[in-house]
């Protein structure tokens, strides 16, 4: 067995950092979201199904996008459909799937809300960067993501 390749002072700094300002970001906008009777979670989906054609997705794709288990989405679901959000339909080239459909009232939340989030996202965290620290996150970020999308 070969030894770890322990961080560094600087890479310990660095790694800390993002686990922190992840958890304190998403802990905040949460929070947030929770003002209008929703969470992280539930705000991702709508946006999702919000961006996709016909507003519908299937729900091993839309399990997929949101980094969740099928089980744990078919719960999720299950809370936003009673709550008038989503609803499930039928996919009908294929009896084993179900599409993840936004309601009227999905459509009408996220028009409500985003803005809202958006204006969250900014001040916690992009007015808080320089447009050259934006760039460099989104440079830095990209190939981990597009590393990590690959071993899935």
């Amino acid at each position: 067995m070969t030894a770890p390749r322990w961080l560094t002072p600087e890479e310990q700094r660095a790694w800390r950092a993002h686990l922190a300002l992840h958890k304190l970001l998403m802990h905040r906008l949460d929070r947030e979201l929770h003002e209008f009777g929703l969470s992280i979670n539930d705000y991702e989906i709508l946006v999702n199904l919000s961006e996709s054609p016909e507003h519908r997705m299937r729900m091993s794709d839309l399990a997929e996008a949101t980094i969740q288990s099928r089980s744990r989405l078919s719960h999720q679901i299950s809370r936003m459909e009673a709550k008038g959000l989503v609803k499930r339909q039928e996919c009908a080239d294929d009896r084993r799937g179900t599409f993840a459909v936004l309601t009227d009232e999905g459509w009408e939340t996220i028009e409500r809300v985003a803005p809202h989030h958006v204006a969250g996202v900014r001040e916690h965290f992009i007015d808080r960067l320089t447009p050259e620290q934006v760039e460099a996150i989104e440079r830095a970020y990209s190939p981990i993501v597009t590393h990590l999308k690959g071993l899935r």
